[in-house]
């Protein structure tokens, strides 16, 4: 049984997880697609709004936060092997940190970068952005899994 400060550990990545997989849920479900309604230009300029937005320290805290807590109970668990949960906690933090964190670095936020070096109104934005929007809402849907699967990993290592 995972108990103390392990304990505390968990839970709070089971937090971390569950609420950045929350984040990308919605863009998933709902933000990419109101986005992809709009006339490009409006679309392009919307979606560099939220990206500039986003890179605060309430969602940074969170996001990378929880990514280093996922290193943190990776390596306890290396260090405890505890007799339950060892398998889920590894897993767990393998998938936010390679799926949700690694994903988001090397799929979403190149193509946000490009994004942002875009003028809305000009025809090199209006052709980039359908591409955009497809190939950084499959990265993101990657991403929601990942981090809903380690949340879920994690609260079955509680159990």
């Amino acid at each position: 049984m995972i108990h103390g400060p392990y304990l505390v550990l968990v839970v709070l990545g089971v937090l971390g997880t569950g609420l950045v997989a929350g984040v990308f849920c919605a863009f998933s479900t709902f933000v990419m697609r109101g986005l992809a309604a709009l006339p490009p230009a409006q679309g392009v300029a919307a979606m560099n709004a939220i990206n500039v937005a986003a890179v605060t320290p309430a969602f940074m805290s969170l996001f990378a936060g929880s990514a280093v807590l996922c290193a943190v109970i990776a390596v306890v668990t290396f260090v405890l092997w505890p007799d339950d949960g060892t398998v889920e906690l590894l897993l767990g933090s393998a998938l936010y940190l390679f799926g949700s964190f690694g994903l988001t670095v090397v799929a979403n936020v190149p193509r946000n970068e490009t994004l942002l070096r875009l003028d809305p109104g000009t025809a090199e934005a209006a052709a980039y952005w359908p591409g955009y929007v497809r190939e950084w809402t499959f990265w993101n849907h990657l991403r929601t899994v990942a981090s809903g699967a380690a949340a879920l990993l994690y609260v079955l290592a509680l159990t």
